[in-house]
């Protein structure tokens, strides 16, 4: 009987490469499946930050209008060489309310600008630039402004809010809430009721968010 010996070497197998269809399809399946239900969370949480944003900064604004108030009253309301309401509110000497004799509508002690500019210190007649000064006199590190609808159109100006003034009162806007045009231009916003907004009534010191977004 003849008996035949292998050359103990074994045939090697061949690597198999790339993806089956059937792989394929589960990878897209399984992608199509976090698009469904992750995208929508995750533009939630967006939409979530945005409020944040906007109710975080309101606090902090009507935090500051009362402590200047309160510093004002403890400090035995002092007031300068034309019998105008003034405080020195961590640095920022600011103008507040001194509204006229027979006036019923405007509380006294209320910011409504920076004393340097000699703003309206009525408090009857608020432009954008008051609204601005007491931003920036309220807020230690405060937000980047503008009162320039197309400023929020340059980005290298990294401006964060939109301020206008309506009915005596401060209207700050978060910058990312607010409508753009078929150009991707900003719009100037017709009323508190478009984007994320916060407003301030020097005459009653009143805050007030609106969350459209």
């Amino acid at each position: 009987m003849n008996i035949s010996h292998s050359s103990g070497k074994g045939r090697k197998m061949k690597k198999q490469a790339g993806f089956t269809l059937i792989e394929l399809v589960i990878v897209v399946v399984i992608l199509g499946f976090l698009a469904v239900t992750a995208i929508p969370k995750f533009i939630d949480l967006t939409e979530q930050a945005k409020q944040a944003n906007i109710e975080g900064m309101a606090g902090g604004f009507a935090t500051g209008v009362s402590l200047a108030r309160a510093q004002w009253e403890a400090e035995g309301r002092p007031h300068d060489t034309s019998n105008e309401n003034v405080i020195n509110y961590d640095g920022s000497l600011l103008t507040l309310t001194t509204p006229p004799t027979n006036s019923t509508t405007i509380r006294p002690g209320y910011p409504v600008g920076l004393a340097i500019n000699n703003p309206n210190a009525t408090g009857e007649s608020m432009s954008s630039t008051q609204c601005i000064e007491v931003w920036q006199g309220i807020f230690s590190q405060p937000p980047t402004i503008s009162a320039t609808i197309t400023d929020l159109d340059n980005d290298s100006l990294g401006i964060n809010y939109f301020v206008n003034v309506a009915n005596n009162e401060c209207q700050f806007f978060l910058r990312e809430t607010l409508n753009q045009d078929i150009d991707g231009l900003f719009v100037t916003p017709a009323s508190t009721a478009i984007g994320n907004n916060f407003t301030y009534n020097n005459a009653t010191s009143a805050v007030v968010i609106n969350i459209n977004n």
